[in-house]
């Protein structure tokens, strides 16, 4: 299988909302998916865009498929200066232990170096343990002592 890393369109937004929906059923929450495809592209494509994104794409019976994708935004730390911050990185179930993460998240890194970002962070449910797992192959580090705040407007 050849897969190739390229920097996500306008168009790929419905195969992303479907890959969104794939996580959000993998952690078990389905229903906090409720961002729509026209709220999703204006954020991503829209006159002030907030997200990018990588996606991987194969092919399959001649046409271009998205098997997983990464989606960032720039973060800015008061001590440390701007940081990538990686929101999600999915890849469809079927493709799984195919190196397609790798890829994304290779790409996250050299994306962030060459934009002069000192650092890349993002989160992970405690209990997800692949996902655990693959980001220990980076030497990441993990910090027990922040929770996680939010208020849903």
């Amino acid at each position: 299988m050849s897969i190739t890393i390229r920097i996500a369109r306008k168009e790929d937004c419905p195969r992303l909302l479907e890959l969104i929906r794939e996580l959000a059923e993998y952690e078990k929450a389905p229903q906090e998916v409720t961002v729509s495809l026209e709220h999703f592209e204006n954020a991503g494509f829209g006159p002030a865009p907030v997200w990018k994104a990588f996606v991987a794409v194969t092919v399959e019976n001649g046409q271009e498929f998205i098997a997983g994708f990464a989606l960032y935004y720039i973060r800015y730390s008061t001590w440390k200066g701007c940081r990538m911050y990686l929101e999600d990185i999915v890849v469809s179930e079927r493709y799984r232990g195919k190196g397609i993460g790798k890829l994304l998240f290779d790409q996250l890194i050299a994306e962030a170096k060459e934009k002069q970002f000192n650092g890349l962070t993002w989160q992970v449910l405690e209990w997800n343990e692949p996902a655990i797992n693959f980001y220990k192959k980076y030497n990441a580090k993990f910090d027990p002592e922040w929770w996680n705040g939010s208020i849903d407007l």
